[in-house]
C-alpha cells in the first residue's frame, strides 16, 4: 500500500519549492507530480494528428516522493503517515501523530 496516492494533497518539505501545496497528479514510482509545483518550460514540436500545437508548454515535472509529505488538514501540517490494519484485515492509513485515517 502506497503511502502517497493520486489525488492527495501533499505538502513539498524540501527543495526550491519548500512550503507548496498541491495535489498529487500521478505517481511513477518514487517520483510524484504535484498539480502547480516544480513548474518547467518545455520547448514542444507541433503535432497536427494529435491536434497539438507547438511552442513552449509550461508543466509540471516529477519530485521524489521523499521530498513530500501528506497535507492533515486538522494540524494545518505535513505529517508522516503509516499503515494500519483494521479488525476486519482491511489496511488504511493512518497519520503517525495523531491515529486519525486518512480520508481518500
Amino acid at each position: 500500500m502506497n503511502r502517497i496516492r493520486k489525488g492527495d494533497q501533499v505538502l513539498v518539505i524540501t527543495g526550491k519549492n519548500k512550503g507548496q501545496r498541491g495535489d498529487v497528479l500521478r505517481v511513477d514510482g518514487d517520483r510524484v507530480f504535484v498539480s502547480n509545483v516544480n513548474l518547467i518550460k518545455r520547448h514542444t514540436k507541433a503535432n497536427p494528428q494529435a491536434n497539438q500545437p507547438g511552442g513552449i508548454v509550461e508543466r509540471e515535472a516529477s519530485i521524489h516522493i521523499s521530498n513530500v509529505q501528506l497535507f492533515n488538514p486538522a494540524t494545518n501540517k505535513g505529517e508522516r503517515v503509516g499503515i494500519k490494519t483494521l479488525e476486519d484485515k482491511r489496511k488504511v492509513r493512518v497519520f503517525r501523530s495523531n491515529g486519525e485515517v486518512v480520508d481518500a
